[in-house]
Order: structure tokens, then sequence, then C-alpha cells
């Protein structure tokens, strides 16, 4: 701030707490020295959510003691840190070759953002909006998100997903798309093999590469049902 940035915040804090206002000129003078050198390379106010007015105004009411510069000197290095704490230095657009004007722009672009000119770079999040529309040509050219190439590849690794997507596309029900009455798999889990001992309990938990029939008849019978309702 300029000096007179830092006689107006003097004038405003002398309104919120008269304490501080110092009549002798020396005084004064001495005051408004001392502000400025420690409030010189602290902004009046950014577009990113930094006031010195709110600042001081906070203090005042959090503190019954009178408003000291390093009070708000503070405060301005904690919004600081945090800028700098949710910032991703994004990639700079020089050229990597030239690493003068690489490290320039990246230390230009961290500055912005530690001085408030400039919003802090976060991470991408996902969100709602849908694919983009290269993903979406991609999709229609191929069908699907996985090729058929790289799915064929996968069979091996996952034979119970392999055998399902056979079998919708001959057409047939999805057996997965119901639970299954012999195993209690869960839909959309493949089933289990069980084995039964000769005390009558059911032997074994590995999972099975086919639905059981009665899974199967499970599903036809709920697929007739549906196409009746």
């Amino acid at each position: 701030m300029e000096r007179r940035e830092v006689a107006a915040i003097l004038a405003y804090i002398g309104r919120l707490d008269p304490r501080t206002i110092r009549t002798v000129p020396g005084e004064a003078r001495d005051q408004l020295a001392q502000w400025h050198e420690l409030l010189h390379d602290v902004p009046f106010a950014t577009d990113h959510g930094w006031d010195v007015r709110e600042a001081i105004r906070a203090q005042v009411l959090d503190s019954p003691y009178p408003v000291l510069p390093v009070d708000v000197t503070r405060k301005w290095r904690v919004y600081r840190r945090d800028r700098l704490a949710r910032h991703t230095d994004p990639t700079p657009t020089a050229d990597p070759d030239d690493p003068a004007a690489w490290q320039a722009e990246l230390l230009g672009t961290r500055k912005a953002v530690a001085t408030g000119t400039a919003a802090p770079s976060t991470h991408r999040q996902l969100t709602g909006g849908g694919p983009t529309p290269d993903v979406e040509a991609r999709l229609r050219a191929i069908g699907s998100c996985i090729p058929p190439a790289v799915r064929a590849d996968l069979a091996r690794y996952r034979p119970a997903r392999a055998v399902r997507e056979a079998d919708i596309a001959e057409g047939l029900p999805d057996a997965l798309g119901v639970p299954c009455q012999w195993c209690q798999a869960a839909r959309g889990e493949p089933c289990r093999g069980r084995r039964v001992g000769p005390d009558g309990r059911a032997r074994g938990n590995v999972p099975r590469a086919t639905p059981h029939p009665t899974r199967r008849d499970l599903a036809a019978a709920e697929l007739t049902r549906q196409g009746a309702a």
C-alpha cells in the first residue's frame, strides 16, 4: 500500500477504535511511518477475496486490544499461504527448451496468485457435464468405451463378464441381472461354485465363469414377465 492508503486505513481504524488515534503531530507521523513500513507489500484490496478493511474489522471484533500493523500483516500472510496451498502450477505456455522463459512464466503465475491478482489454478475435478465432443465421436465410431480388440484381450481375465456380454450379444437374457437362488449371488455378481458335502452343507466359494442354470431360467422368466407387462 502507498502512504495515502495507509493514512486512509489509520483513519478507518480510528473510527472503529478511537484508542488508536494520535493527535500529536510527531506521534501521528511516526505511526504512519511504522504502518507503512509493515504494510507496504500488503495490497489494499484484490479481486479475489482480500480487503484490508475486512481484515481490520475482524481483528477489532475478535480482539479487545488495539489493532497493530502486524495483525494486518499476519492476516495477509495467512491469506497468501492459503491461496498458494490451493494452487497447482499449470503447464507454462513457454517453450520447454527455453528454461529461463519457462521458469519466468512459472514464477510469474505464482506471484500473481500470491498477490491476489489471479485466482489459484486448482486440480480439475470430475463433473456431470458428460463426455467432450471428441470422446462422443470416438464412442459412436467404436460403439463402446472399450475397443473390441482390448475387450477380447480382457476376456480371459474376467470370464464371467465375457460370458455375460456374449449372452447379451446373442439376445439371451442377462442372467446376472437377477440374483441367484442357488448360490445366493447378488444381482450383478458372478455365481459361486457350491458343492454339497456329506453333511449336507455347501462347500467351496469359487467364482464361476457361467451362471447356474436356475439363474438363467429365472432371468428368462423375468424377461418374459417384463414383456407381458
